[in-house]
């Protein structure tokens, strides 16, 4: 298991181990981190082995290659992803110093902000293929956020809504979005196949009153439910909810991978209900 510091998890607005359809994420193995100012500030410290361009999905918002930084960390490689680097073979670099520009990916769904990506993997195993990165945890308490599924909307793109609520005052540290019993949640609910936990829970997890998966660990299964939002203008299904863990802004943000017609100051109310069709995008 590698853990990184709070102090390095700190740097960053957000950060989500399970909010991603990829096999990186899987079991919470990758982490991906928001930065505040849009700078790819190093997560890492160590001598950066070699970098890698690769083609990415077409998708006509995002760059066509996106590019891979391994940099030895000594005990461990570091695999980071999603920057165009500044960085090369034998160059060294301490926690903070810039690697490149932040690259908007193909990779990314349309709602995803840019960020780094960052897994480890022992020194012989394959550094470039995507699965294999070892356990990965962060050394954070994530507080749980209770919400009743209300809110106004505050910011719209072409295929996401953000709320106003639930609100975080700054300076509590960083939470995320509680289940029923204030177990903080990650990932794509329920978009994605898979989420998870930022603490440890075992059983039935409910949110907003409805059974949405089941915990193993860190691991959450979520179960055959279906998001909507109504407003004065009447009920529509969304696609899920983005889920994180913040420290600077938050609310809830809603995902409709197929756009929408929503607008800022509109109010919702979100609910779950079990459906024999739920959305699954990876």
């Amino acid at each position: 298991m590698v853990t990184l510091s709070g102090d390095v998890v700190g740097r960053y607005d957000r950060f989500s181990l399970f909010n991603s359809p990829y096999p990186a994420h899987d079991a919470g193995r990758a982490v991906d981190l928001y930065p505040s100012d849009g700078v790819a500030a190093s997560p890492v410290a160590g001598e950066v082995l070699a970098t890698r361009t690769v083609r990415c999905p077409p998708r006509p918002y995002a760059a066509d290659h996106d590019h891979l930084i391994l940099v030895d960390c000594g005990d461990v490689v570091a695999r980071l992803l999603h920057v165009d680097p500044s960085v090369a073979a034998g160059d060294r670099v301490a926690v903070g110093d810039p690697l490149g520009e932040l690259v908007r990916s193909g990779f990314f769904g349309r709602w995803v902000d840019d960020h780094v990506h960052l897994g480890f993997r022992e020194h012989d195993q394959n550094l470039r293929r995507a699965t294999g990165s070892l356990p990965l945890t962060v050394d954070v308490g994530v507080e749980g956020v209770g919400w009743d599924g209300t809110g106004e909307v505050v910011e719209t793109g072409p295929t996401h809504v953000r709320l106003d609520a639930p609100r975080l005052d700054r300076g509590r540290g960083f939470a995320a979005l509680g289940s029923d019993d204030g177990t903080p949640l990650d990932g794509g609910l329920v978009h994605y196949a898979g989420g998870g936990a930022l603490t440890s829970a075992e059983g039935t997890v409910s949110f907003l009153g409805t059974p949405v998966g089941r915990a193993d660990g860190r691991r959450v299964e979520w179960a055959d439910v279906a998001l909507s939002v109504a407003d004065d203008a009447g009920r529509r299904r969304a696609t899920g909810l983005s889920l994180f863990a913040s420290q600077v802004r938050f609310g809830a943000k809603i995902v409709f991978h197929e756009g929408h017609d929503l607008s800022v100051g509109d109010r919702l109310t979100v609910s779950v209900e079990p459906a024999a069709d739920p959305v699954r995008l990876g």
